[in-house]
């Protein structure tokens, strides 16, 4: 037996040394998927077939390039295609310009020039870019693409205003494409299926070239990629595709796990091996995996099993709020070091990325090193800071920095011209930027600024933070575009709130000075240092493809994950069971899973219900921790006054756990306003706050 097939187990070696027909390999968590592709690419060579007649696809560069490396040290020289559908079709189209009306040197456009183009076709039209936002006629438009509609599938499915617009924009975006000679990355994947069916000669002579085929997580094909891939095999029907059903998370990319489920009615006589040896998890670990997958229907039967021994149970922990939950999480994580772990061994993994604001505080006020993956830091994103610039704006008129981050956010058709007019005329009358405007579109901005400062006197933070998303438009503008990053965006700034509503909770204060000075400690990004030695936070989607030694699921409640949204969809819990199925297996050693009785997030409040997938998890596997006793306890004991209802007038004297003795000297219907000594000055405070106390 060759050396490179001696470490296979029974069923990977079956799925190795198969050769012709269809055959579909259920690759479980952590089974050694990549390991059997390349190593079946190395067998093929081996016993007689020419390299250049294999294709091996996967779905991201990154794994096309780990294929590669792999296939390399076991074939050198070898001819096999292994790369991304994407780049497959890219050389499809080269190969076939002529025939599908390009010059060989077209252009591939990046999203943003598509975006460019879509956005300039809506004003050709007359169509209100604020009406009809371009990220929603392109997404629209990838749609039409992907699925592969035609004419009359198109007049059918779009019916409504928005989408008789995208309708009529995509034909002419169509037609500035193939002026410009030109194609968008949906393009590389439909246009080869538009060349096989109209030329059978020219997908015949493909189908001779790659006479045996693989595709990696054929669970995440779309409807172009799975014809594509199925008239490339029609003739010699070598297709040899591994995935997992349970580890289908993507539909929201418009991924059809059913492809998968139904890979035997396509290929009547496949051969199906299951790959369920995990080669990661301890066995209560697989065993929790196991508890909960079952209860999907829509799945194919089969449980994972491990040789790594039993291993500790799950420790689970209902913490007080979202703040004691990470400080829980900070606690294992010390107790994790001094057993020898390092930091790099932890991953922290969530369902939404508006989870992560609450952990890298807690993490930046422990000095626990962290990186984020698959997204910035939460101080960091764009439109935070670009909410942070319309309250300093709002505290000071005369900062220009934050002048000029906003004053086109969102777009108002002020350009770097108006701007420079702007510094131009300030400089020559001795004033602020603010103070220089006086007319036009600028002018309107200076009077929100105004309006916005005026609202702030009478309103807490939070309630501010409501008024600018609004009238600035910036919430309107993310709302209209139909979009995932739009809805992250969206999502970021509505989790600002809890930041404005947790300071207001803790200090009864609503003055924008006090809360910007505490938030830019934080929002200094070149306090946070990257290091080799850090945890990893990311959502669970982000860590599919990936381990750790030690998994922190937090948030783990009702309405969070799974999340409130796909209750309300078909299919929706089962894609959440599956992306908690993947959220567990991402543990090698240790597994810590957690939720809050009441959460702050998005601003709101809210207590909710343990998640349903903790309950489905077999109960012998899990240890569960109560930390919430000793922390009332804490909470009893603290210095705040109790909240009551108290009258107040001017020239009442009160205490403040914070600013010390201060006396009234306005009560407003929510706030009063309040003199402290020099080094604190004159304070609005929330009327009854816990803070407050009445001597």
């Amino acid at each position: 037996m060759q050396t490179y097939l001696e470490n296979l187990n029974d069923n990977q070696l079956r799925a190795v040394t198969h050769i012709d027909g269809p055959c579909l390999v259920i690759a479980g968590a952590g089974s050694g998927k990549t390991k059997v592709l390349t190593t079946r690419i190395a067998y093929l060579i081996e016993h007689g077939i020419p390299s250049w007649h294999i294709l091996a696809i996967t779905f991201t560069n990154k794994a096309a390039k780990e294929m590669r490396d792999r296939l390399n040290l076991l074939v050198p020289n070898h001819q096999a295609f292994v790369g991304t559908f994407h780049s497959l079709g890219l050389r499809i189209i080269k190969e076939n310009a002529h025939l599908l009306n390009l010059d060989r040197n077209f252009t591939i456009l990046d999203s943003d020039d598509v975006t460019s183009i879509i956005r300039k076709i809506l004003k050709d039209k007359g169509f209100d870019p604020k009406e009809y936002a371009p990220s929603y006629i392109k997404n629209r438009i990838s749609f039409i693409k992907n699925e592969m509609l035609n004419d009359s599938e198109i007049d059918a499915f779009f019916n409504t205003p928005a989408e008789k617009v995208a309708k009529e924009v995509y034909y002419a975006y169509l037609d500035k494409l193939a002026v410009n000679n030109s194609v968008d990355f949906d393009d590389l994947l439909r246009l080869p299926v538009e060349l096989f069916k109209k030329h059978p000669d020219i997908l015949d002579m493909y189908q001779d070239r790659f006479q045996y085929v693989l595709i990696d997580e054929y669970q995440d094909t779309n409807e172009v990629q799975y014809k594509l891939s199925k008239l490339l095999v029609s003739k010699h029907q070598n297709i040899f595709v591994v995935g997992d059903s349970n580890q289908a998370i993507y539909a929201f990319r418009g991924s059809n796990y059913k492809n998968i489920l139904n890979f035997e009615k396509d290929y009547k006589n496949a051969q199906v091996i299951t790959l369920n040896q995990n080669y990661r998890s301890t066995t209560t670990i697989l065993n929790a995996a196991n508890s909960v997958i079952k209860n999907n229907k829509e799945r194919k039967e089969f449980e994972l099993f491990s040789k790594l021994g039993k291993g500790l149970n799950i420790k689970y922990t209902r913490a007080y709020d979202e703040k004691h939950e990470i400080k829980q999480v900070i606690d294992y994580i010390n107790e994790l070091l001094n057993e020898g772990f390092h930091y790099r061994d932890i991953g922290v993994l969530y369902r939404t990325n508006g989870q992560a604001r609450v952990v890298e505080e807690q993490f930046l006020a422990f000095n626990i090193p962290y990186k984020v993956v698959g997204s910035y830091y939460f101080y960091a994103r764009k439109e935070i800071k670009d909410l942070i610039s319309y309250l300093r704006l709002i505290l000071n008129h005369d900062d220009e920095v934050s002048l000029k981050r906003v004053i086109n956010v969102p777009k108002r058709g002020i350009g770097a011209k108006t701007i420079a007019d702007l510094e131009s005329a300030a400089s020559a009358q001795h004033v602020s930027m603010f103070e220089a405007i006086s007319k036009g579109k600028e002018l309107a901005f200076k009077n929100l600024i105004l309006d916005l400062t005026k609202e702030s006197e009478n309103l807490s933070l939070t309630e501010l933070i409501d008024l600018i998303l609004t009238q600035s438009g910036m919430q309107q503008e993310l709302e209209a575009t139909a979009n995932l990053e739009a809805e992250l965006r969206l999502e970021n700034l509505m989790e600002f709130k809890s930041i404005t509503a947790s300071f207001e909770e803790r200090t009864g204060s609503v003055n924008l000075g006090d809360f910007l000075e505490e938030i830019s400690l934080i929002a200094d990004i070149s306090e946070h240092q990257e290091s080799n030695d850090e945890v990893t936070l990311m959502t669970i989607h982000s860590a599919k493809g990936l381990e750790f030694e030690v998994v922190f699921l937090v948030g783990m409640e009702e309405n969070i994950f799974p999340h409130a949204n796909s209750l309300l969809e078909a299919d929706g819990l089962e894609e959440e069971r599956r992306l908690c199925y993947v959220g567990i297996t991402r543990a090698k050693q240790r597994l810590f899973i957690s939720n809050a009785k009441r959460r702050m997030l998005y601003g709101k409040d809210n207590m909710n219900m343990p998640s349903r997938f903790i309950k489905e998890i077999d109960k012998n596997l899990i240890d569960e921790e109560n930390p919430m006793l000793s922390f009332q306890e804490k909470i009893d004991k603290n210095e705040f006054y109790e909240t009551e209802d108290v009258e107040y007038k001017s020239g009442d004297v009160i205490m403040h756990t914070i600013y010390g003795k201060g006396v009234v000297i306005d009560v407003g219907d929510k706030l009063l306003t309040i003199a402290f000594a020099k080094n604190f000055g004159i304070k609005k405070l929330m009327k009854n706050h816990k803070s407050l106390k009445k001597i």
